[in-house]
């Protein structure tokens, strides 16, 4: 018995060391931020709200700043990166951008706390693995992310103008993601927006569909994937009850959370689903 209880105490711990957590900072057209971390280190995956606002939603949510060891950078629309000199200079984070990105966009961030990635290429923040890849979406030179700690995933997708391979490649490993689900087509068609600034939402580099994201979660989720938060939504153009009706239809196992672009969501630990497994049958004498 002394055996079998040590055996589940070494599992639970290296379930504890390869969890992630996570959280929405905010998520939509007027900001986003989304925190990635493990035990140790943390990294934000975009900075579109102020520094005091991020600063005032992680200590709503107990999360400390200085684990936050980098801020990475989608792309450089302003809803992405307005909080990000301020946020870099207080902190002395470094920012990853790519210099594409960098090039058609100033960031204001000091030049030794900039550093430039490449696509496809990890970058390592303590055990955090950091690896953009490029999307499809109106700017300059986009990236969505994957981060790992070990074997647990988390993507970043959003800003999206199709689903592509890329995507599909990548979101089939994660462990939870962040989706966009910017727009209803219905109230998008009859809604107030210009022509052409429809025009831009649903074309190619604009933004993803409720159903377009809905195809994506429905032929390429993973079985082990736990949480999904629909995030980017648009606010002429999108229900949050419309949306999160729509995906818990189609959900199973997986658990649906809207990315607020009013709050944020609350802190989610992640884990790999075998090794709760391999907990629960230890448990049971398996």
């Amino acid at each position: 018995m002394k055996a079998q209880v040590s055996q589940v105490v070494i599992r639970f711990f290296l379930l504890s060391c390869m969890s992630l957590f996570i959280a929405s900072l905010n998520s939509g057209s007027n900001g986003n931020c989304y925190y990635v971390g493990n035990h140790h280190e943390a990294v934000l995956i975009d900075a579109g709200i102020s520094c005091r606002e991020t600063e005032l939603r992680m200590n709503r949510l107990n999360l400390s700043m200085k684990k936050v060891k980098a801020i990475f950078i989608s792309h450089e629309h302003s809803d992405h990166i307005k909080g990000v000199a301020g946020i870099s200079k207080k902190y002395k984070l470094p920012v990853y951008v790519t210099p594409n990105t960098l090039g058609h966009r100033g960031l204001r961030v000091k030049q030794h706390l900039l550093f430039p990635f490449k696509a496809n290429e990890p970058i390592a923040i303590g055990q955090l693995t950091i690896t953009g890849f490029p999307k499809f979406h109106d700017a300059n030179d986009p990236h969505s992310f994957i981060i790992a700690n070990e074997t647990v995933k988390v993507g970043v997708f959003t800003d999206l103008g199709v689903v592509c391979e890329n995507v599909i490649h990548h979101f089939k490993q994660c462990h939870a993601a962040f989706l966009e689900a910017n727009y209803d087509d219905h109230m998008l068609e009859t809604g107030p927006y210009p022509l052409h600034l429809k025009n831009r939402i649903r074309g190619d580099k604009g933004h993803l569909s409720n159903e377009q994201a809905l195809e994506l979660f429905r032929k390429h989720r993973p079985s082990f994937m736990s949480h999904l938060f629909l995030s980017h939504l648009s606010k002429e153009n999108n229900s949050p009850v419309l949306v999160e009706r729509l995906f818990k239809s189609m959900a199973g196992d997986t658990n649906i959370v809207i990315a607020s672009r009013y709050r944020e969501t609350k802190v989610y630990p992640i884990h790999e689903q075998p090794v709760v497994q391999e907990v629960q049958l230890s448990l049971f004498g398996g």
